[in-house]
C-alpha cells in the first residue's frame, strides 16, 4: 500500500504517469493515426505531461528526502521515458520497502 511518505508519494505519481504513457502510446496514439481521431492524444498527452512535470518533481523531493545516488536518479528518470518503465521501477521500490523477513528455523 501507498503511504503518505516522500516515496510513497513518488511511487503513486509514478504509476499515474507509467499509465498515461501506455495509454498514450498503446490507445490514443492508434486512435489517431489510424482511426483519425485525434483527440484522445490532445487529452491524454497533455494528463501525461502534467504527470511527467509531477514526477520528475517528486522524484527530485525523494532523491533529496532519500539521499539517492545520482545514477540511482538517473535510473528513475529513464524509466520514466520507456513504456512500463515506471511499473518495474514500482515493483523494485516496493520489495525495498519490505523488511527483510528471517526464515524459520
Amino acid at each position: 500500500m501507498l503511504k503518505n511518505t516522500s516515496l510513497g508519494r513518488f511511487r503513486a505519481i509514478a504509476l499515474l504517469e507509467g499509465l498515461s504513457f501506455v495509454l498514450l502510446l498503446f490507445i490514443a496514439m492508434p486512435l489517431k493515426y489510424l482511426a483519425g481521431m485525434p483527440l484522445g492524444v490532445k487529452v491524454v498527452g497533455w494528463a501525461h505531461g502534467m504527470l511527467f512535470v509531477l514526477y520528475l518533481l517528486f522524484l527530485v523531493e525523494v532523491a533529496v528526502v532519500h539521499r539517492w545516488p545520482l545514477v540511482r536518479v538517473l535510473g528513475a528518470f529513464i524509466a520514466s521515458l520507456v513504456p512500463f518503465g515506471t511499473f518495474v521501477l514500482d515493483a523494485r521500490l516496493r520489495r525495498e520497502e519490505q523488511p527483510a523477513t528471517e526464515p524459520a528455523a
